[in-house]
């Protein structure tokens, strides 16, 4: 049998993803009934981050532990990547011990040559390019929320990062409307756009860029942000609060949308700066539903592909 990977949301089919979503809301209903079941118990998942995590770190290794497996943490510097040895070799030693690898990294050909190499699937914890396991969580809490993500609108404003680029696919593979408002500096990778929008198309979704947010929300069911300078961009944060003044999730841009609109953040968020306190705080937010799903969908993911 072939090994599978996640390293973008493009590997899964629509009947996957809703495949991985009945799994998620059966794993969170049977934890919420006080239902403990092991079913990968004796399986070993390998942890390389090679940058911080908060979310995807503790929902991996608690959702490893709660099916019945161990999750073992491996720094970059506590092992001989470290040190030198290739992603090939490390790969290939990582197959002989553990079931599947997951990675947190910069570069996403990282992430392709340690699953080229690798015997084991290895799953895409954040590149640069892409954060697979965040939007399928986005989706299911989205989809737990209003019932079916059919005739969904989702706005999300704010830098074209690895957050846009994976909300294109996600959007592409179940269907949804996307609207993304970004300034024209900063729009998502062009090549992921026009893929993403070709396979949008077949599967009745539709992808569209703004660079005015106010057109980007008109009717959104949940408007979507991220932080506006990311990890490894800390010596650009002056030049990008300038880049994006005017591009604040704030109260006055939630009169544009749908009246029930949802409020979604990845985290960490910086409160005063991409979203306001008001908001991310407020009545509309669904934040902490979304953290709490993290542990729901990586479960599923986690049974997906290693059990």
């Amino acid at each position: 049998m072939m090994k599978k990977d996640l390293l973008c949301i493009n590997d899964l089919s629509p009947s996957e993803i809703e495949a991985i979503f009945k799994l998620a809301e059966e794993l969170k209903a049977k934890r919420q009934a006080g239902i403990y079941e092991t079913p990968l118990q004796g399986k070993t998942l390998a942890i390389i981050f090679n940058k911080p995590s908060t979310r995807s770190r503790i929902s991996f290794e608690v959702g490893m532990y709660q099916l019945g497996g161990q999750a073992i943490f491996l720094n970059s510097r506590d092992i001989q990547l470290g040190r030198g040895e290739s992603l090939a070799d490390t790969a290939r030693v990582l197959s002989r011990y553990v079931e599947g690898l997951l990675i947190r990294t910069f570069h996403q050909a990282e992430v392709e040559e340690l699953a080229k190499e690798a015997a084991i699937p290895v799953i895409n914890g954040l590149t640069d390019l892409l954060h697979p396991c965040q939007i399928l969580s986005d989706m299911f809490t989205l989809k737990e929320k209003r019932g079916s993500l059919a005739g969904l609108k989702i706005a999300y404003i704010g830098d074209g990062n690895n957050m846009a680029n994976s909300w294109m696919w996600g959007a592409a593979k179940t269907g949804l409307e996307l609207a993304l408002g970004t300034p024209p500096d900063y729009a998502p990778d062009a090549d992921i756009l026009s893929a993403a929008t070709h396979e949008a198309e077949k599967n009745g979704g539709r992808i569209e860029l703004f660079s005015d947010i106010y057109q980007a929300v008109r009717d959104a069911d949940a408007i979507y942000t991220d932080v506006w300078a990311s990890m490894g961009q800390e010596e650009e944060t002056k030049q990008r609060l300038s880049d994006f003044a005017g591009y604040q999730v704030d109260q006055q841009l939630l009169r544009s949308a749908a009246q029930q609109v949802l409020i979604m953040h990845c985290l960490p968020a910086h409160r005063g700066e991409e979203i306001t306190a008001e908001v991310l705080d407020g009545p509309h937010s669904i934040i902490f539903d979304q953290v709490e799903n993290r542990l729901h969908i990586n479960k599923a993911i986690l049974m997906h592909y290693l059990g």
